[in-house]
């Protein structure tokens, strides 16, 4: 088949390597539909996560339909349309029972694209897969259900839901990239005051105020909106939806006293943590990888028309053109790219091997 191979900082290419096969009772074999590109992806080919190996499939996010199930699994079975979630959860270790899927040590977590093969193939292996693939209502089309695999539960986990967002609130999101427009729209759900978006390109700002925004600006003028808009307080919730040692920086300066800054930007450099100016605040610092859990409840919303999928989608290419799509979505300032997503194409018949 063919996958989109990392072969070290600043390397891919989309090649052929060995179809995927049964390796345990509780794997999945899903052949690919629709896949798209992570912000992750790109700190992976910048060497950010030095954790993915050389050889390694990337991606993580997809939708398919299941071609082979293993002898464990019971919830889904060949021909299901399915969500393939980010997050891989055996369902039994001390994490997954309290539902940090996440931080699963049953051989889950975040694994798919980067301590095994992920998504951005024709084919791929889902271990776990009763508790890591989510049946799709026939309704739900795969360009907006793709989506849910990553960064809406990204944002309402790791941003609102641990930045505690509540009614009343003034919300700033650093980072108007595709998570932090899920943080934007997941935010609305909890009746906010006021939600700022922040960022450097004013497509992605004016894509912010589309999705319920109610102030923007660039990065530079951020601080000074969000002093003159809460009468010098600060916001009540940041979320850093960047990445970058400055946007974390700057969402500790424009967060009030008791507030909290909600990290959810994935960091490949040491930010500095101004401990002489928040020991003082009662502020509270929340990082987080996602842990899906509200993926079932997020489907149900996206199903009834409750949330904004389609219109974050800027680009759609072939499946093939994988490394043209990259090209795009690494250049978004100059592309306008938000979300890319691929494929819909049909594939060669995979003769499932069990190994």
């Amino acid at each position: 088949m063919k996958a989109l191979v990392f072969h070290g900082p600043g390397q891919s290419a989309w090649e052929d390597v060995a179809d995927p096969g049964i390796q345990d009772a509780t794997d999945a074999v899903v052949r690919v539909d629709t896949v798209t590109i992570c912000g992750t992806d790109l700190h992976i080919l910048k060497g950010d996560v030095p954790e993915v190996r050389p050889g390694t499939v990337l991606g993580h996010e997809a939708v398919g339909e299941i071609v082979e199930v293993g002898s464990d699994v019971r919830t889904v079975r060949p021909g299901d349309r399915v969500l393939v979630s980010c997050i891989t959860a055996c369902g039994r270790c001390r994490f997954c029972r309290e539902g940090s899927y996440g931080q699963c040590r049953g051989g889950g977590g975040w694994i798919l694209g980067h301590l095994i093969n992920g998504t951005q193939a024709e084919y791929v292996r889902v271990p776990h897969a009763d508790l890591s693939t989510h049946l799709l209502p026939g309704a739900l089309g795969s360009k907006d259900a793709v989506l849910l695999a990553d960064i809406f539960p990204t944002a309402y986990e790791v941003g609102v839901l641990n930045g505690r967002v509540r009614p009343g609130d003034t919300v700033a999101v650093v980072g108007a990239g595709p998570i932090g427009l899920a943080a934007i729209a997941t935010a609305r759900l909890y009746t906010p005051e006021k939600i700022i978006a922040v960022d450097l390109a004013p497509a992605r700002l004016e894509a912010a105020k589309q999705l319920g925004a109610d102030a923007v600006a660039v990065a530079g003028e951020a601080e000074s909106l969000v002093a003159d808009l809460t009468e010098g307080l600060g916001a009540d919730v940041v979320v850093e939806a960047v990445g970058v040692p400055e946007a974390f920086e700057t969402c500790t300066r424009m967060v009030r006293p008791g507030g909290h800054v909600a990290n959810v930007g994935v960091h490949g450099k040491p930010a500095l943590l101004h401990l002489e100016d928040l020991w003082i605040k009662n502020v509270t610092i929340t990082t987080g990888l996602v842990d899906t859990s509200s993926t079932p409840t997020l489907l149900r919303m996206m199903a009834g028309g409750r949330l904004p999928a389609s219109s974050m989608v800027t680009h759609t290419f072939p499946l093939e053109q994988m490394e043209e799509a990259y090209d795009v979505f690494s250049r978004a300032a100059d592309t306008g790219a938000l979300k890319v997503v691929l494929g819909g194409q049909p594939h060669d018949v995979l003769t499932v091997r069990a190994s």
